[in-house]
């Protein structure tokens, strides 16, 4: 019998040797943190500090905009010196507050609760919504939200993915290997406050290391079971992890409540447990610094809002063919215009590319038909008619071809003979057009 997976998907190469022997380590504190109120789907916070205000280190200093948002908190304890507009990873200007590290490390009060376990679900929902968690995946959803589904759409399972599918990254199959034990606990949490009985940790196969560890922190956990993977791209998008594991399809346009299911990442779990076990906010995350064209690839336990050239910096620097510097993995990482922009959320990597075998956008050529990306759609969409329909305008027209069920996973891009940027005209006419 095979390993779990999906149709379609592609195999590039992972490229994970780089930085998966670098353990977990701790980053230096940063001088300044650039804190974005909006750093997760959903409404953007709104500042509850002045200029000049003295804050604590997990001090809430922006609150939730909405039902759909979640608070940030400061990162650091220290001076804030400004609140302005500045450009976030793709370049956009998001209203920001700055705080100068004053390098107390003075913590705000923080509660240990050992009997987290026997706490009401409200109370335990509450911990979460207050700690400003969201999926560190990349799509950064807040997962209050998550945990709130309305009550037609009932939930049977809990997913935790540590697929960690992108290419180069490595910060979940480091939190899986260190810290196995936390990230079962943060399912246990899950299950709980969702009311189900059965809960997946579903891991790539060329991890054997992390399912051997995450297999014995489940050991004797009623309801846990640990699922090796097929190595395939991108096995660690949520519709493929809920067709691999639990069997079920998302409809189009759908959600994964649709099929009774939710997926969190490994990292978002062992946040749940730090909120739900010592009230601890969300104000760190491990970033994997990797690439070719990094001296010292490494895995950093970094604070929300340090600078990307900080990271830089602690990783002996660039070398000196450097091409690209990438927020995110090579597949669905967004190109990075300065190494000025802050660490956030959702920051999962930071992957620095030599010039060699990096394709520039003026290097593509036209659509020849030859039907590559079809055959690998995991979403069983036509990237080629997209594309082209956005290349000439013809926005409206692509949403007959499903645009919005498109998830950017790149595999179209990566497959194409011609260079197409395929994802980036699907994100343009995604733009041009209401869902």
């Amino acid at each position: 019998m095979g390993l779990a997976t999906f149709k379609g998907g592609i195999h590039p190469p992972d490229k994970k040797t780089l930085a998966a022997n670098s353990p977990i380590t701790e980053a230096k504190p940063p001088k300044i943190v650039v804190l974005p109120l909006s750093q997760h789907a959903g409404a953007p916070c709104k500042p509850v500090v002045t200029i000049g205000q003295e804050v604590k280190k997990g001090e809430m200093i922006g609150e939730p905009g909405g039902f759909v948002s979640a608070p940030v908190h400061a990162s650091v304890s220290g001076k804030v010196v400004a609140i302005s507009e500045f450009p976030n990873a793709m370049g956009r200007m998001v209203n920001s507050i700055v705080i100068e590290n004053d390098l107390k490390e003075e913590w705000t009060a923080l509660k240990d609760a050992p009997d987290y376990m026997n706490l009401p679900v409200e109370e335990l929902k509450e911990k979460i919504k207050a700690a400003g968690i969201v999926g560190l995946g990349g799509a950064a959803f807040p997962t209050a939200v998550k945990l709130s589904p309305p009550k037609e759409k009932p939930i049977d399972v809990v997913i935790i993915n540590g697929a960690e599918c992108e290419p180069y990254l490595t910060a979940d199959y480091r939190l899986m290997i260190e810290k196995p034990k936390e990230i079962v606990e943060g399912l246990k949490i899950l299950m709980k406050v969702l009311g189900v009985t059965k809960g997946f940790v579903g891991i790539e196969n060329n991890k054997p290391d992390a399912v051997a560890k995450m297999s014995e922190a489940a050991k004797g956990e009623a309801g846990i079971t640990v699922m090796a993977l097929e190595v395939k791209y991108p096995q660690g998008a949520e519709k493929m992890l809920i067709k691999a594991i639990a069997g079920r399809e998302v409809p189009a346009r759908g959600l994964p409540m649709d099929v009774g299911a939710v997926v969190q990442n490994v990292g978002t779990a062992l946040a749940i447990y730090e909120a739900a076990r010592y009230g601890k906010p969300l104000i760190e995350r491990v970033v994997t610094v990797t690439g070719e064209g990094i001296k010292e690839p490494k895995n950093l336990m970094a604070r929300v809002g340090a600078k990307i050239s900080d990271l830089i910096d602690e990783c002996g620097g660039l070398k000196d063919d450097v091409a690209k510097v990438v927020a995110g993995g090579p597949m669905m990482g967004f190109a990075l215009s300065s190494l000025d922009v802050p660490v956030t959320k959702g920051t999962s990597g930071i992957l620095v590319l030599p010039e060699e075998g990096v394709v520039h956008a003026e290097d593509y050529g036209p659509c020849i038909r030859c039907g590559r990306c079809i055959d690998i759609c995991a979403m069983g969409l036509m990237p080629s008619m997209l594309s082209i329909l956005s290349e000439k305008g013809l926005y409206e027209e692509a949403k007959a071809y499903n645009l919005f069920d498109c998830f950017e996973c790149g595999s179209c891009a990566f497959v194409c003979p011609s260079k197409r940027p395929i994802v980036q005209l699907v994100r343009l006419a995604k733009s041009m057009v209401k869902p």
